[in-house]
């Protein structure tokens, strides 16, 4: 199948988000779509999928002119999208999600549940996965339900299938099988429009790139005659140097020690944290990572072991007690635990400091005011204003929120959780200056991150767990991937 966009305008009331977009899709090519959040992909996606409507141009697909008045019918002609939000039933089992409109039926009318469940169990084994098909969707970790929906649209028969950063979740080994199933669908002819921030994964696996800036396509060539810097420079519209920066860390006094840690999924983790300092953490996907951090944090039961903080043992008794001691924790999932979305970003970011604005019984709204409009002056959160909804927040910017309200609370130690995931080239570039800013402060920062360039570019020491437990620590400045991964995976 192969696809073209032409000409392709929209805009919603006064805001012009595509204009005049362009781009080729042959049949049997990955071809990556590349761009800061905001530039225009998505829209452009729903557009050729029939969630919207174009203002003006084309969609010419094998040579003839289609419009497609929903999903369902571009999915029916073979092209499927993978949302980067998951769009799941959280209490319905993994079976009942996969065929959500597209049940099958025995001769009596009745549900072939064996039928369904050959199917499902079959296209899920082809992503190497193992999950139970009569789980609850929900229950799983947002890796699992990323496999089940790239399973899914497999089951289709797709021709082309758009996958909207499939890998934000996934662990190093369901990358690897995802890359290998579309290496083999790529033989038989089936293409790939493949949205991603991670650079590294457009060379490895994409055949061409498009770059979008600001609602138009400005430049497409063949990856393999493509360099990083010029596609971040496509994409941001200038330079932007050395994409991590240099360390030059100059490390304080121990801030944080974690002593015999053990809790439902990891046990005996052990590890100390100076001011000044980035300290990396590592581990293939429930490898007690973040369970971990939750439990440092206080929302997560500690079962065993001590935590100090300058010092001092903490009792470890909830998120509030927590904050008191300046520990700041910006979670793996920003959107559910880092920020109310109906709450507008003044609100999210002067949350964990109101009480600082109290006289008497009321607020300082001035006060208020000029401390959040300081801070979204600091990290550059782009907003039409402070009374924006976060929600409506690009993911770079909702991160920066997050990343400015615990700034604005005085953190000085500050938990990272996957801080650059599904954020574009250019936020990310502002996150790592903004994070070497903070440690020149004195501030020291725990780093959980699965990307390993990011993790090994910007730690200064890198703790491996593996099913639980820390396996080993290497030194940021000499690290490798490999190295990492040893680890990770215990050489299995």
């Amino acid at each position: 199948m192969k696809i073209e966009l032409r000409n392709i305008w929209k805009a919603f009331g006064q805001n012009s988000v595509l204009k005049g977009v362009n781009i080729m899709i042959q049949p049997g090519e990955v071809h990556a779509l590349v761009g800061e959040n905001g530039a225009g992909k998505s829209t452009l996606m729903n557009i050729l999928t029939g969630l919207l409507k174009a203002d003006r141009g084309e969609i010419m697909v094998d040579g003839k002119a289609v419009q497609y008045p929903d999903a369902m019918a571009a999915e029916q002609a073979g092209i499927s999208f993978i949302h980067q939000e998951m769009n799941n039933y959280s209490e319905m089992s993994v079976l009942d999600n996969m065929f959500i409109n597209r049940e099958i039926k025995n001769k009596f009318g009745l549900l072939d549940e064996e039928k369904m469940a050959e199917i499902a169990r079959k296209y899920l084994a082809q992503m190497g996965s193992d999950v139970n098909i009569y789980d609850e969707i929900g229950s799983l970790p947002v890796g699992k339900q990323q496999v089940i929906e790239i399973a899914k649209s497999l089951m289709t028969k797709a021709q082309v299938i758009i996958m909207d950063e499939p890998t934000a979740a996934l662990t190093q080994t369901e990358i690897k099988s995802l890359f290998k199933n579309i290496q083999k669908l790529k033989a038989q002819n089936v293409s790939f429009i493949y949205i991603s921030h991670r650079m590294e994964e457009i060379f490895q696996i994409t055949d061409t790139v498009t770059v979008m800036r600001d609602g138009v396509s400005v430049s497409s060539r063949p990856t393999a005659q493509s360099r990083i810097t010029q596609l971040v420079k496509d994409m941001v519209g200038r330079d932007i140097g050395d994409f991590y920066p240099k360390r030059t860390p100059q490390l304080g006094k121990e801030v944080l020690k974690v002593s015999g840690l053990s809790g439902a999924s990891f046990s005996n983790v052990n590890f100390q944290l100076h001011e000044g300092e980035i300290l990396g953490f590592s581990g293939l996907m429930g490898a007690g990572r973040t369970e971990t951090m939750r439990a440092i944090f206080g929302v997560d039961r500690v079962t065993a072991g001590d935590i100090y903080v300058h010092g001092q043992k903490n009792r470890i008794a909830n998120p509030a007690e927590v904050i008191k001691e300046n520990i700041g924790f910006l979670t793996e999932n920003r959107k559910d635990e880092g920020l109310i979305l109906d709450f507008n970003l003044k609100e999210n970011i002067v949350l964990p400091s109101i009480d600082g604005f109290k006289k008497g019984l009321f607020i300082d709204e001035k006060a208020v005011d000029e401390f959040t409009e300081a801070l979204i002056k600091r990290l550059g959160v782009k907003a039409m204003s402070e009374y924006d909804l976060v929600s409506s927040l690009s993911g770079g910017n909702q991160q920066k929120a997050v990343l400015a309200k615990w700034i604005g609370a005085g953190t000085n130690i500050l938990i990272l959780d996957e801080p650059t995931r599904g954020v574009d080239v250019g936020a990310k570039k502002e996150i790592y200056d903004l994070m070497n800013e903070l440690t020149d402060r004195k501030v020291a920062i725990i780093l959980v991150s699965s990307d390993l360039p990011e993790l090994i570019a910007m730690s200064d020491r890198i703790e491996v767990m593996y099913e639980g437990q820390l396996v080993g620590e290497l030194d940021g400045t000499t690290a490798t991937q490999e190295q990492v991964m040893a680890l990770a995976t215990k050489g299995k």
